[in-house]
């Protein structure tokens, strides 16, 4: 019995890993769609988010009955736990990439982002392939030093996003009214996305040294 259920939550990881890579996907090519006012690969990203909310729903479902059928405690609890608060917190970067993906289809063939603002955005962008990235390899290999990396960026896309407002507020914004509020949005995914892979880099941390964060307890 033991030897089923460690394959289950071995299997819980993996699909973590294997979640985390579509969400990696995503914000990528919804970058380089935004960027490059690409239609189909602004469709391909809102298509297939989809597929990722399916991954969270049925690893989500494998947890529940884990807790049902097995009561797991200690250790066990706590990897099944984080696993149901990491799947949905995926989930919800992969929704910010579609949305990201959806600003770029409004706009199109026009580009959603305005030429004063391309290079921060551009910024934006491999900041959050960079934390997207370095997610997935920490789900997989649980190198806790890459949560201060993920942190790191996590700062810049904070500081990116305050210059969108410099930008906007700074008596120099020429942009129409649905640029303005484009980029305020956008801004905001973007931040937000930083947010949650935080909040993934926090939770593994947690798993490999069973120390909380105040962000954890918080949310505990």
């Amino acid at each position: 019995m033991r030897d089923i259920f460690d394959a289950e939550l071995t299997q819980l990881g993996e699909d973590l890993v294997a979640m985390s890579r579509r969400v990696e996907r995503a914000v990528t090519d919804a970058g380089v769609a935004l960027m490059t006012a690409d239609l189909a690969l602004a469709e391909s990203v809102i298509a297939d988010d989809l597929g990722i909310d399916e991954m969270e729903r049925d690893l989500d479902e494998r947890c529940i009955l884990l807790l049902a059928q097995q009561q797991p405690v200690a250790t066990d609890l706590r990897i099944v736990v984080s696993a149901l608060r990491m799947s949905s917190t995926l989930e919800r970067m992969g929704d910010l990439a579609r949305h990201v993906a959806q600003v770029a289809r409004g706009r199109y063939p026009h580009h959603a982002v305005p030429e004063p603002l391309s290079a921060t955005f551009a910024q934006m962008h491999d900041a959050a392939v960079r934390v997207a990235r370095r997610t997935t390899t920490l789900l997989e290999n649980r190198d806790i030093a890459l949560a201060g990396s993920i942190e790191a960026d996590d700062d810049l896309l904070d500081d990116l996003h305050e210059d969108t407002f410099t930008a906007l507020l700074g008596g120099t914004w020429t942009g129409t009214p649905q640029q303005t509020v484009d980029v305020t949005l956008l801004g905001r995914y973007y931040e937000r996305f930083g947010d949650h892979a935080v909040s993934v880099a926090r939770r593994v941390t947690y798993l490999v040294t069973g120390t909380l964060t105040d962000d954890l307890t918080a949310s505990a």
